[in-house]
């Protein structure tokens, strides 16, 4: 499967030490070459911009031929991932920011947020849903906290089955 991933995903994933989790649920993830710009920003936290300059071999860093959503209110970030999905006829785009979900949904991907990522890995066992919101909740991630119970009482009824 294809996925192109947006900044924030990346992002927060690092920040909660749960990054290796992509590469056993997607193998390989395409990332626009301003997507890691952002990445290693100065005001990014240090953890991310130490792992951006040193990507693993499973994030293929490549640059859009084309734009998507540049008349919009996308960040720069948000446009390159949608278009980067597009040139690579990719299956999902893992992106969290309101706004660029509803674009990339209606150029036809299936949209994947840090929640749903973490659900996903939690379903296969690679980490404690819990545990893992519980970091998520120490950074600048902005959720409710009953998106957070929904998803806790889904991993408790699938645990139950």
């Amino acid at each position: 499967m294809i996925v192109v991933s947006d900044t924030s995903p990346l992002n927060y994933l690092v920040l909660i030490d749960a990054i290796d989790v992509l590469p056993k649920l997607f193998g390989q993830v395409s990332v626009p070459s301003r997507v890691m710009e952002e990445l290693g920003h100065p005001r990014t936290p240090d953890a991310v911009k130490l792992w951006s300059k040193s990507p693993p071999a499973w994030l293929l860093i490549r640059t859009p031929l084309t734009a998507i959503g540049e008349d919009t209110l996308l960040d720069p970030g948000e446009s390159q991932a949608i278009a980067l999905a597009h040139e690579l006829h990719a299956a999902a785009l893992l992106i969290d920011e309101k706004q660029g979900r509803r674009i990339a949904r209606e150029h036809g991907f299936i949209t994947i947020g840090t929640i749903t990522i973490l659900e996903l890995a939690a379903r296969q066992n690679l980490l404690d849903l819990k545990s893992a919101f519980d970091r998520l909740e120490r950074t600048s991630f902005q959720i409710t906290p009953a998106l957070i119970n929904a998803a806790l009482d889904r991993d408790a009824a699938r645990k139950r089955a």
